[in-house]
């Protein structure tokens, strides 16, 4: 009688699913989430806000704690670090084309000023200092003589 209770041919266990229990620590977003809201923060950085009002701002729309945006705020700063030291060597010349660019504009709308400090910048950026100036200009001398 045991064979009727027992079936000859062998079949699979019932697969029992285990209860999984809640894990102690949930990670709210994925590293990628992470880097896309920290990206829109460094996108914002130039509307001109102080640091405080733009992590503020950024903690409202992402819908994340001060605390939090403060951390993707150093992500930024790290970035700017970044982004400034790969741009150092590229500044000069970057900087002299303004500078000449601006010259010539200057002039062309004779704004005799502003061109007069566009070439003392430029003197400046080539080592010509006050002194240089002043060694290389005669000096001038008036006197008022009184009756």
């Amino acid at each position: 009688m045991a064979s009727s209770t027992f079936p000859n041919d062998i079949t699979p266990p019932i697969a029992q699913t285990k209860k999984r229990g809640r894990p102690r620590f949930v990670a709210r977003s994925t590293a990628e989430k992470v880097q896309e809201r920290a990206q829109r923060l460094y996108s914002r950085q130039l509307q001109g806000q102080t640091t405080r009002q733009l992590v503020i701002e950024h903690s409202k729309i992402e819908g994340i704690s001060e605390t939090t945006a403060w951390q993707d705020w150093d992500k930024v700063k790290h970035w700017n670090t970044e982004d400034w030291d790969k741009d150092r060597e590229n500044m000069l010349p970057r900087l002299q084309a303004m500078r000449v660019r601006l010259f010539n504009q200057a002039v062309k709308k004779g704004q005799l000023q502003t061109a007069a400090q566009i070439l003392d910048s430029l003197g400046k950026v080539i080592g010509e200092s006050v002194e240089t100036v002043n060694i290389q200009a005669p000096e001038l001398s008036i006197k008022v003589e009184s009756k």
